[in-house]
């Protein structure tokens, strides 16, 4: 900020962390925090435009760099607005006291006769007045935030809940838009990075004289790193296809067919209990109907659309990198390490990738870029092709799930058992393996950050008698990472699947069997509501087949409380099921969502509407195939995602609680979309579908074995 520099620095409890006033009474807010497409650009603002009563378009925003903004932690778990957007209203209602304390100083009157309209300060009978600017223009507050800062009252509110236009969507629908792939920078080199030929391999030799004739092209080797970087990218896209390299033979890969069963039997580092709630007795009783599932999960690919890059300029004594990596200052400390400089002197930038929701291959594009303008002494750009992105992203992990219940003769669930096989993180891993590092022989923390991923692997209703374990496991095949609403899609998948195939057993209408057993008004709520946007007509699925139907059609029902704490979303489905073909065709969704207050209504429902159709293309398509040496889905052909041709009607119930704390949209309705799909699909068909994706070619198969 100008003018005087804040005692606290970017400390996370300064005023001056968050936000400056300027003299002519505009505002710069600084956010650690990052706008992934989530809409944090505007919502920020509305924010802090509301606690201080300044027009929004006096206020500029700096986000995601590391000598700027506070240490917020990672845009994920969506906590965005939920923890940084509240840190940032925290902030701003401490600066709106601090500054009605100055005015009342000025104009010699109490603060209760005080008022604040468009950033000026009045007396009540409009005898006096003072801009902000003139009270602290260019100056720092030197402040705490007061966590006891009255925040406004909602029926004073002129930004917030208000469907307010996003600043940065005019320049991304005209293409004006400038993303981190955009960027040049003065004497900038461009590198393609040689990959090994199987997994586990090693580099023996190099070829140089290959590319002797390709513009100026040169190699770059560091043990098993490897690259070419030339002035032109052209001419490093040529270099890299046509240098000759031998390597070791790979360590191989497990057997892809034997996945999950390779899961059930491996060993377990430990388990841990999710929920404990009297006995499991019930499921040996006699005269109890016992029903037992096993759900799966596939490996996915995070599929941004563009391929990740990353650039960097490193010098002597410090270092500056471009990512768009949604942990700037985590991935700040990542670099320190890589480059052997103290993490003041290294900073990051944030700037938009081409792709979010869990770390892609954007940490490993920016770190191969900083290692090699290390070693060039000169900024280097790097950037990733489609298969690359495909085939060494990390993965969403595989998850299996086993569950079992035991329903009495009055259709109540007497015992309720989930058994988890996942993949163990690591705790407190600032970021996943990064390949440069392995392949450069610098040390660094081995493990995997996955995210929660045992949460809501219980169900959320009330019953007597409820176990729920994850076996942790040590392995996986890929490198692996947090994904979309991480863990909880394929665990509610489980969840709300089987909770449907239990009401089928008692003969129940699957809406009024969760009703049944929901305590949470707030859940009650979303649940009628999302049935009533429905037009649900109450009947037990599955409905009546008929046999000589080319296209079956069914309806279904799912419900989460999101980490048993959150957001709440019921959701329901119509689909058409083609019979010959296997191929469902999903007609319209409905979702009712419960997010507390919504800071932006529009953006909240974009939100719902990225998660809906990128968790119905996971559900339908997405699966991770790889041989003994590598992955081989490393396109859009064999990794396929879904088409405009597919998107289905949306419907919305977003219900607004001005009074409560905002709580996250950017997962929450992600969760129940595949368990929503399976249900609708059996009350169409009949035909239980317990593993993902949904693909025609196992629908059919599926149908055919009925």
């Amino acid at each position: 900020m100008a003018g005087e520099s804040s005692k606290f620095g970017l400390a996370p409890d300064a005023v001056d962390s968050f936000l400056a006033v300027h003299a002519d009474g505009s505002v710069t807010i600084f956010v650690g925090k990052v706008d992934i497409g989530t809409g944090g650009r505007i919502a920020m603002r509305q924010l802090v435009g509301e606690e201080l009563d300044v027009p929004l378009e006096r206020i500029a925003m700096i986000e995601g760099d590391t000598a700027l903004t506070p240490n917020q932690g990672a845009t994920a778990g969506s906590y965005g607005i939920a923890r940084g957007g509240t840190q940032l209203r925290q902030a701003a209602a401490t600066a709106r006291q601090a500054l009605l304390a100055r005015a009342a100083q000025r104009l010699n009157r109490p603060v209760g006769d005080l008022e604040v309209t468009d950033g000026v300060v009045r007396t009540r009978d409009g005898s006096a007045s003072v801009p902000y600017g003139d009270l602290i223009g260019d100056r720092a507050f030197n402040l705490k935030v007061d966590g006891k800062a009255p925040l406004k009252s909602p029926e004073r509110f002129r930004f917030i809940g208000k469907p307010l236009p996003r600043p940065d969507l005019p320049a991304k629908v005209t293409g004006h838009h400038r993303y981190l792939h955009d960027l040049t920078l003065p004497g900038m080199l461009h590198a393609r990075v040689i990959r090994p030929p199987s997994h586990g391999a090693t580099l023996v030799s190099v070829d140089e004289s290959s590319i002797a004739g390709i513009g100026g092209a040169r190699v770059v080797r560091i043990q098993s790193f490897l690259a070419v970087v030339a002035e032109r990218e052209w001419d490093a896209v040529r270099a890299a296809r046509a240098l000759w390299t031998k390597w070791t033979a790979g360590t191989g890969l497990p057997d892809e067919g034997k996945l999950f069963e390779s899961m059930r039997s491996s060993r377990v580092v430990r388990d841990q209990e999710i929920a404990k709630k009297g006995d499991l007795s019930a499921l040996s009783a006699p005269g109890m109907r016992t029903l037992a599932a096993s759900y799966r999960w596939p490996m996915q690919t995070h599929g941004s659309i563009g391929p990740s890059c990353g650039v960097a300029d490193v010098r002597a004594d410090r270092a500056t990198v471009w990512s768009s990596s949604q942990n700037v200052h985590g991935f700040q400390a990542t670099c320190a390490r890589l480059l052997g400089l103290e993490r003041d002197r290294v900073r990051v930038i944030y700037l938009d990738g081409a792709g979010s929701y869990g770390p892609n291959g954007a940490d490993d594009a920016a770190a191969e870029a900083a290692l090699l303008s290390k070693t060039l002494g000169r900024p280097v750009r790097v950037q990733w092709s489609r298969q690359e992105e495909h085939g060494l992203d990390p993965k969403g992990p595989a998850q299996l799930l086993e569950l079992r219940a035991a329903v009495d003769a009055d259709g109540e669930v007497a015992a309720w058992e989930t058994q988890a096989w996942l993949p163990l993180a690591t705790a407190n891993l600032p970021n996943i393996p990064l390949l440069a590092l392995d392949a450069a022989g610098i040390p660094q923390m081995q493990g995997r950050s996955t995210g929660l991923i045992y949460q809501n692997v219980d169900p959320p209703y009330t019953m007597p008698n409820v176990h729920a374990v994850v076996h942790w496991i040590p392995d996986a095949p890929l490198r692996t990472s947090a994904i979309r609403a991480p863990g909880k899609v394929a665990n509610t998948f489980a969840v709300e699947s089987f909770v449907d195939e239990i009401a089928a057993l008692a003969r129940v209408d699957p809406v009024e069997f969760r009703l049944r057993r929901l305590t949470n008004p707030r859940g009650i709520e979303v649940l009628r509501r999302a049935a009533a946007r429905m037009g649900w007509q109450p009947r037990p699925s599955p409905r009546a087949v008929d046999p000589k139907a080319a296209v079956l059609t069914g309806r279904g029902i799912a419900y989460v409380h999101y980490k048993h704490d959150e957001t709440l979303v019921a959701m329901g489905m119509e689909v058409a099921v083609e019979r010959a073909t296997g191929r469902i065709r999903v007609t319209r969704v409905v979702c009712a969502q419960d997010c507390g207050l919504m800071i932006n209504p529009d953006c909240v429902q974009s939100q719902l509407e990225g998660n809906i159709l990128q968790t119905l293309s996971r559900a339908l398509h997405e699966e991770v195939v790889y041989d003994r040496d590598r992955v081989t889905t490393l396109d859009w052909a064999s990794y396929p995602i879904m088409t405009f041709p597919e998107v289905p009607a949306l419907e919305f119930e977003l219900i607004q609680r001005l009074d409560q704390p905002p709580l996250g949209v950017g997962e929450a309705a992600s969760t129940p979309v595949p368990a929503v799909l399976s249900n609708a699909v059996f009350d169409a068909t009949g035909v239980r579908l317990r593993t993902v994706p949904f693909r025609a070619e196992r629908v059919k198969a599926a149908l055919a074995g009925r």
